[in-house]
């Protein structure tokens, strides 16, 4: 920060106004801040004064970031807010680089689009120092984007490919809140135990260090772990709008604490294998799908659904589907692959993972039927065969996904092929 600007701070009683509205700002893009640290920011603003460029940035940074994944939100959000006097255009630029503003067209960097949707989020800036004052003739047209139940309600139901900006600005939040919980699972290791079954040698150890009395018995139960969950994301042209949401939501559940899973492995697939695991770890989500989209390299290529697992099952299924491993597999099924060979790997897949679930987003339609060669040489060969195309669809996973009697709609249409 060392080449920041002089900074153009509008004077009290705005200066409050203007915080106020920066924290707003900052809790929409995801940092937990609360009414509490607004008031700790204003009285520490106002102690601490601005007798250098860096002072009030710094001040604020104390006040606002408490975690080191919040520092780049932070940093963008202050530029855009607090240095740059053509803030709305900058936000404009990094929400659509396509159209030139003060800016050259370019990608936006990790966090400044989140940054920008979170300033013009809904909430109208507080008048600033220099801005131009309003005319008493004009009509002042205000904007509620709060989400109502109604509202909320229709995004949950609503598909992926059909949101605009703004609503898929607010299911990527939405999809931030859930978790996919998992149920422990019984090891073949036991442990120690108020009552279960007796532990023998342990029994007979206590009688020797007692002479010999058995005045008390041991006992034991299998001890409990959790399993992994392995993701195979398919980032062909067809699922790229779908790709792209649920990994934002697989992100939060790889970074989700106590949601019991031992280990997150995701992997992308379209024309080639690739994983992205490492890349999920990244606390900011930005970074982290930036990242993992730059890794793998046939974003909304072809398909080759057979080859990609069979690149699985013999270079990583050792790997990362001990301990009784879920897998989700998120594709449209639709492959140029034989089927015979997709079915052989889809088997093989199957036999080595505890539980085998396929999230299809075609499954939105209601007259959907397994007409594609891939879909009927997949479908027998999963346990359980859901939706995934919106956030109500990712809920009800959330929820089903420890009930292994759950087989979604694969039994249906199971009778349809006459299996």
């Amino acid at each position: 920060m060392a080449d920041l600007p002089d900074l153009e701070l509008p004077d009290d009683p705005k200066l409050a106004g203007n915080i106020t509205h920066f924290a707003r700002a900052l809790r929409r893009a995801g940092l937990p801040i609360g009414p509490g640290r607004v008031i700790e920011a204003i009285r520490a603003v106002a102690a601490a004064g601005f007798t250098e460029k860096r002072d009030f940035y710094w001040t604020l940074h104390a006040c606002f970031v408490s975690r080191p994944e919040h520092r780049r939100v932070f940093a963008q959000l202050f530029r855009l807010y607090w240095r740059d006097p053509r803030y709305l255009e900058h936000m404009m630029a990094a929400m659509l680089p396509a159209v030139r503003g003060v800016q050259e067209e370019r990608r936006a960097q990790a966090a400044e689009k989140r940054a920008a949707e979170a300033l013009l989020d809904g909430a109208e800036a507080p008048e600033r120092e220099g801005a131009q004052e309003e005319d008493p003739e004009e009509p002042l047209v205000e904007v509620d984007a709060s989400l109502t139940v109604s509202s909320r309600e229709r995004l949950r139901t609503l598909d992926f490919e059909q949101m605009g900006l703004a609503e898929m600005a607010a299911a990527k939040r939405m999809l931030a809140r859930l978790s996919l919980p998992v149920k422990p699972l019984p090891s073949r290791r036991a442990a120690v135990a108020p009552r279960g079954r007796i532990d023998a040698a342990r029994t007979l150890r206590g009688g020797l260090r007692r002479g010999g009395e058995m005045g008390r018995l041991s006992f034991r139960q299998p001890r409990l772990r959790y399993p992994n969950l392995v993701v195979l994301c398919d980032i062909s042209g067809s699922m790229s709008q779908y790709s792209r949401v649920i990994l934002h939501f697989l992100h939060a559940v790889s970074n989700a604490r106590g949601a019991g899973w031992a280990r997150v492995h995701a992997f992308t697939f379209g024309t080639r294998l690739t994983n992205i695991t490492r890349h999920l770890a990244t606390r900011d989500v930005d970074a982290a799908l930036a990242a993992a989209g730059a890794e793998a390299q046939d974003w909304e290529g072809g398909t080759r659904i057979g080859a990609c697992l069979e690149s699985f099952n013999r270079i990583w299924s050792r790997r990362v589907m001990g301990q009784g491993a879920v897998v989700l597999l998120i594709t449209d099924g639709l492959d140029r692959d034989a089927p015979e060979d997709l079915a052989r790997q889809m088997e093989r897949l199957q036999l080595t993972a505890r539980r085998l679930i396929w999230l299809n987003p075609l499954l939105r339609w209601d007259g959907f039927a397994p007409k594609a060669a891939g879909i009927r040489a997949m479908l027998p060969h999963v346990d359980s065969f859901r939706a995934g195309h919106s956030i109500a669809s990712l809920e009800e996973l959330a929820a089903v996904i420890s009930r292994p009697e759950e087989v979604g709609e694969k039994a249906r249409l199971m009778a349809e092929l006459g299996g």
